[in-house]
């Protein structure tokens, strides 16, 4: 009998995999904290005898390279994928046999990538599962426009192609286990729901139901901003990744705190929006460990920046660091636990900022005020406060200079990004008030939405 369990990083809105039978197991697309795979191995008793890559991540640094060393496991890597590193070269339709009665075959489906391969594990010969990475996702596809612009559109149609192929090739019943899709950026749309069949995707996936003409223009058109740290990613995946180092950084006492801020680094609070808003070092910047702090933290930090970052427990510092190596942040420059009194030198008070809601926005002089919308462009096209600014929360570090005068009271979709706005405006000395509020309370409220 088979296995299958998921690797959840959440964070990433992505997915890593560990299959197999009673002594021996595969890896698909693991993350670079190799532990959680190990750790998943143990608790099933098996060996890892391979490890796979569907292809050259863009969006996070893999584990793959370090985990087949320290396990001895195969390491297959498409073929098409240039890489500086030993690994076994999979081309599609090879096969290699991990248990008794599972074996697992590649199946090249570019679009994501140009050397794309997607992984079909079958039981007795009989199709069980496919590991389809960035290709085949729950109702969408991978976004094709990560390698180069010239290929976007050619990459676009063989997405197209690809999820035929595996449509037409597998049975009905066969599990569908995408490594992108659950909050991923390399999605090209959000996953509907948790789990899928390829029968499930026959009915629902636009790559499935369309004629490939109207597939590509609808894919292209909704293809919104790529997260810079991408451009990092692949690079890294092919020079092959460092094993990381997941122990506690140097502790930065107040005054190194001070010091870290005067020559221009991030110093990044880890804590609630609720608990920064209400007390904080100036300057330092807000990014929730409970929100998407790898992907938005390393979309707007200039890429090698240091960073020192805040905490109010080890648990919380530990976690975030976990979030930051798969992103490539390897080593923050220094870290503190505890509260802003703790961070603060003595003749130094926290700084603060108000919170607020929707509804107590449409009781101000709207003409008094700047509203300053942070959320991504297609979010914003449906719908919008009258008169608001737009600068989405991944530009405006390098764009508060636009921002007009007057006290500025940021909004998102829901809140967590306006806490990241409002602390970049606050440590650049203007006055915010973050309305952390869902952004249909807006229409609630009875404030001008414009339709696009």
């Amino acid at each position: 009998m088979f296995f299958v369990d998921t690797i959840e990083l959440e964070g990433l809105g992505n997915r890593s995999y560990l299959a197999g039978g009673a002594r021996a197991a595969v890896a698909v697309d693991p993350p670079r904290d190799i532990d959680t795979v190990l750790e998943a191995a143990a608790r099933r008793g098996v060996r890892i005898s391979h490890v796979v890559e569907t292809h050259i991540h863009n969006d996070y640094v893999t584990g793959g390279l370090e985990l087949a060393r320290i396990t001895g496991a195969t390491y297959l890597v498409p073929a098409g994928a240039r890489v500086s590193f030993a690994r076994t070269a999979v081309a599609d339709g090879d096969t290699v046999d991990i248990d008794e009665t599972l074996t697992l075959a590649a199946v090249a489906t570019p679009g994501h990538t140009p050397h794309h391969t997607a992984y079909v594990l079958s039981e007795a010969g009989r199709p069980v599962a496919a590991f389809t990475g960035g290709s085949l996702l729950i109702g969408t596809v991978g976004r094709p426009d990560l390698v180069e612009p010239r290929l976007t559109e050619r990459l676009a149609r063989a997405q197209h192609a690809s999820a035929h192929r595996l449509a037409d090739a597998l049975p009905d019943e066969t599990a569908v286990l995408p490594t992108h899709g659950f909050g991923s950026f390399c999605s090209s749309a959000q996953a509907d729901g948790d789990s899928t069949t390829i029968g499930k995707e026959k009915t629902a996936n636009t790559a499935l139901t369309v004629d490939v003409d109207t597939f590509v223009a609808e894919l292209l058109a909704g293809l919104e901003d790529v997260p810079a740290y991408y451009a990092h990613m692949g690079p890294a995946n092919a020079a092959g990744p460092a094993p990381v180092d997941l122990t506690p950084p140097a502790v930065a006492d107040p005054d190194e705190i001070a010091a870290r801020l005067a020559a221009g680094e991030w110093v990044v609070d880890l804590r609630s929006r609720i608990a920064f808003a209400e007390g904080h070092v100036a300057g330092s910047f807000n990014f929730e460990a409970d929100g998407k702090i790898a992907t938005y933290l390393a979309w707007m930090i200039p890429w090698g920046k240091p960073v020192t970052l805040l905490a109010e427990s080890a648990e919380q510092l530990a976690a975030a660091q976990r979030e930051l190596v798969r992103v490539g942040i390897d080593r923050p420059a220094a870290a503190s636990t505890g509260r802003p009194a703790d961070w603060l030198r003595d003749n130094e008070s926290p700084a603060s900022f108000p919170r607020s809601t929707f509804a107590e926005l449409a009781e101000q002089d709207m003409g008094g005020i700047v509203v300053l919308d942070v959320r991504r462009d297609s979010e914003r096209a449906d719908g919008w406060i009258r008169g608001s600014v737009h600068i989405p929360i991944h530009e405006l570090h390098g764009r508060t200079d636009e921002v007009p005068d007057g006290t500025v009271w940021v909004h998102c979709a829901g809140g967590m990004r306006a806490g990241i706005a409002a602390s970049l405006l606050d440590a650049a000395g203007r006055q915010v008030v973050a309305v952390d509020d869902g952004f249909d309370a807006a229409d609630e409220a009875g404030l001008a939405i414009i339709r696009g």
